[in-house]
């Protein structure tokens, strides 16, 4: 049996996208005459996160600080993010048409994120792809994260998929595609920036995920 694993973050989820609507929604619900500027709000907010990078903790610590909000902690402002970032998920662009695509060529689908427990799930589960997905694996459930193969052997064992005949689908090429490769798996890189520099451990490049469905459906 083969499968097709899925990252989660700016793969099949617009992190980004995703990210700045929670921004500017958060940016109008704290009462605080000295976010007057919602836009600096949200790409101060987008700088600090670093692509997710930086926990959201200290992105707070410092916006706390910049901005002068009173009346609200750290730990009040993560907890919304924690519990209302799932309400602003939305997919990547063709990310369906990728899905059903691998699907009605018999692949087994799962989900192979690095990211905390349950935020990840919770934002995965918002997407409304559950239906197409064998397995969800989620480092900080499991203890292993990319690029270490052992999770992506993990992934596949979960689901009885042969590693050799699989697919990993991800955008960033260290912890997603040279992860896969090392694992032995195919891989398919799928940037979201189409100056971002070629990835050695790729396969194959798509910068639209509409043209890989396209790819998918012509190909046995």
């Amino acid at each position: 049996m083969r499968a097709a694993l899925f990252d989660l973050d700016e793969t099949i989820l617009d992190r980004s996208g995703s990210l700045r609507d929670f921004a500017n929604w958060q940016a109008t619900e704290i009462p605080d005459s000295s976010i007057s500027n919602t836009t600096l709000f949200v790409e101060r907010f987008i700088e600090l996160d670093q692509n997710g990078v930086v926990w959201k903790d200290k992105v707070y610590e410092s916006l706390i600080c910049e901005f002068n909000i009173k009346g609200y902690s750290v730990e009040d402002l993560l907890n919304t993010y924690l519990e209302r970032f799932r309400d602003f998920c939305k997919p990547r662009h063709g990310a369906l048409d990728v899905i059903q695509a691998f699907a009605r060529k018999e692949y087994k689908i799962a989900l192979v994120s690095n990211g905390k427990t349950p935020f990840q799930e919770n934002n995965f589960q918002a997407l409304g792809f559950n239906e197409f997905f064998d397995c969800v694996i989620i480092s900080d459930a499991v203890g292993i994260r990319k690029p270490d193969k052992a999770i992506f052997e993990l992934a596949c064992k979960s689901i009885n998929a042969d590693i050799s005949a699989s697919v990993f689908i991800g955008d960033n090429p260290v912890a997603d595609i040279k992860g896969a490769k090392d694992a032995g798996m195919a891989t398919i890189y799928v940037p979201t920036d189409p100056q971002q520099e070629p990835c050695r451990f790729a396969d194959k490049t798509f910068y639209q995920l509409s043209d890989l469905a396209a790819h998918i459906e012509a190909n046995k």
